[in-house]
């Protein structure tokens, strides 16, 4: 059986994806489901190209699921005189906040605090040029301009900050985004336009004639079946796994990537009063104070990392390092005990001359290594369209015939068509529907119009519409949701990334578990036996995650975060 073009990513499409893949070749093959992988695949097939992707594990689960949620253009590189970057990334915000995906990516407000006449002029000129770059798309840029502040102004803002610890700010506008939903939104888009995807598919090798890339060799890890994938150009988009995956075709890289560990804290939001969120300076990077619904996110930390790729791990001195520099300036400070969650992930990063990751470029490098292959690495998550572009362009340069250009700067996400109207309507939803309004925004931020699809499965079963225990921010009918239209195939896919209960509940997901866990069983007709397996999964990687949160350094963390190692069946 063959679906296509189905705006569901469940066990059927997946099962008929794999089925495509194993048959026929494609124009495209893309290797890596995360926000690049993810994006070039979107940019390929809506260029009329055949299009497939894998991806070893879920879809974002590695760096694309751990960033700060931002969606900026970082100030941080304007003083490091990036100027390309800053202003790519700035016209990338504001198309991905009015077009790509309002449902997904919200304005947010931060305040810089200033601690003399010098620093409010030297920064607000930053502002600026931020301000003006922003401008210089074609697409408005969905944020008010900078403002400057006065000491009282601030505190009226902010009552927890210390009072020495500022003579005045500046507030300035970004964007933040759900980076593991928005990951899934894009593969299934994608998938929706009729390229053929499947995660938990694992590249074991490449095919050669000569010296060309012809296509690759691939595990279903669900079924443990091998076979082969046929395509005219195959495009590497592993991120910090580019070097591994070069390896297997068996050149020597002309670059390298080198992985940058960050690091951030959630806290509840009730911890301090503030109405904006934070930037503030280190000594050797920013930190920023993010809201997040009822919680804050805090982070980040920037740090050389060469243990295991998959599962970073963070320290109890990356936790202090957040604390202590956030504390300078709470008139409370937060301890360990108000920390909910900790998630660490890694930046990709192109290796260069400078031993600090801190320094090295965020610029993202699109290479033809070998006939067949075209590597992208590098870049920023907020660039990730441009980087697809480049990627798929020189895929395009070297398959016969003429390829159209790329139309992304056009395409919206699933769910963001309409949304601005359903959004204005919800309340009207809520009492149709018997929900609290409240409710109705929060799928709206998290689905958009796709919110008609939950409320059709919780009127056919009323009971999808509890709360799940110990998180109630999330619905059942989000867990079934997820298995059937989002593509989760495990338990860690739903509380880690389809939903994010795995850093905002205090019990880091333990009692939603099993009930998580029987609610996809009924998507994907797992046995009891098989739940269990689920539930003890990931009850070992909460417990091995807290346990490497407790060691000193990196080589401890990480032996004791892989004694919880990755589901098999």
């Amino acid at each position: 059986m063959t679906v296509s073009h189905s705006s569901k990513l469940g066990p059927e499409e997946r099962e008929a994806a794999i089925e495509a893949l194993r048959t026929r070749e494609l124009d495209v093959l893309v290797i890596g489901g995360g926000i690049v992988g993810t994006g070039c695949a979107l940019d390929a097939v809506t260029r009329g190209l055949s299009v497939g992707m894998v991806e070893a594990r879920d879809w974002g689960s590695g760096t694309s699921s751990r960033s700060s949620k931002l969606v900026h253009g970082g100030i941080r590189y304007l003083e490091q005189l990036d100027f390309r970057l800053v202003r790519e990334a700035l016209i990338e915000r504001g198309l991905l906040l009015q077009r790509i995906a309002p449902h997904l990516v919200k304005p947010v407000r931060f305040l810089y605090p200033v601690r003399n006449v010098f620093e409010r002029f030297y920064i607000g000129a930053g502002m600026v040029l931020y301000d003006l770059f922003a401008r210089t798309g074609n697409h408005p840029p969905g944020v008010p301009h900078h403002r400057h502040h006065t000491k009282r102004q601030v505190l009226r803002g902010i009552p927890s900050l210390k009072k020495n610890a500022f003579a005045g700010g500046i507030t300035y506008y970004d964007a933040q985004v759900d980076d593991a939903r928005y990951v899934s939104s894009l593969a299934r888009t994608a998938s929706s336009y009729g390229a053929k995807v499947a995660s938990r598919v694992r590249v074991e090798g490449f095919l050669k004639v000569g010296q060309r890339v012809v296509g690759v060799t691939a595990r279903d890890l669900l079924t443990d079946e091998v076979f082969e994938i046929k395509a005219r150009q195959v495009i590497n988009a592993t991120g910090v796994w580019t070097d591994d995956t070069q390896r297997m075709v068996g050149e020597r890289g002309t670059f390298k990537v080198r992985a940058s560990k960050g690091i951030h804290l959630v806290v509840p939001r009730d911890r301090f009063q503030s109405k904006v969120g934070l930037l503030l300076r280190t000594e050797k990077s920013v930190l920023f104070v993010i809201p997040w619904g009822r919680h804050w996110l805090i982070g980040t930390t920037d740090t050389k990392w060469d243990l295991d790729k998959a599962h970073p791990a963070a320290t109890a001195a990356d936790i202090d390092y957040l604390l202590e520099h956030v504390n300078r300036v709470l008139a409370v400070p937060l301890t360990r005990d108000d920390v909910e969650g900790v998630f660490a992930g890694l930046r990709p990063l192109l290796a260069g001359e400078s031993d600090e990751t801190s320094k090295l470029s965020r610029e993202h490098i699109v290479t033809h290594t070998v006939p067949g292959l075209v590597v992208v690495a590098g870049g920023k998550w907020t660039t990730y369209r441009v980087m697809a572009k480049d990627a798929v362009d020189a895929a395009s340069a070297a398959l016969d015939g003429r390829v159209p250009r790329s139309t992304t700067e056009d395409i919206a996400l699933l769910g963001a068509e309409g949304y601005q109207a359903a959004w204005n309507k919800r309340a009207k939803i809520a009492r149709a529907f018997g929900v609290h309004k409240v409710r109705i925004e929060h799928l709206l931020n998290r689905y958009g119009t796709l919110t008609d699809e939950l409320l059709d499965l919780m009127r056919d079963d009323p009971s999808l519409n509890t709360p799940l225990p110990g998180a109630d921010d999330y619905l059942e009918a989000e867990v079934v949701y997820a298995a059937s239209h989002e593509g989760a195939l495990h338990l860690d896919d739903v509380l880690a990334r389809r939903t994010r209960i795995s850093i905002e509940a205090w019990d880091r997901g333990i009692e939603a578990a099993p009930v998580a866990a029987r609610l996809m069983a009924r998507v994907h007709g797992w046995s009891e036996e098989r739940v269990e397996r689920e539930v003890q999964h990931y009850l070992r990687r909460v417990e091995a995650e807290r346990a490497s949160q407790q060691q000193p350094d990196d080589a401890s963390a990480d032996r004791v975060r892989l004694e919880a190692p990755d589901i098999s069946l």
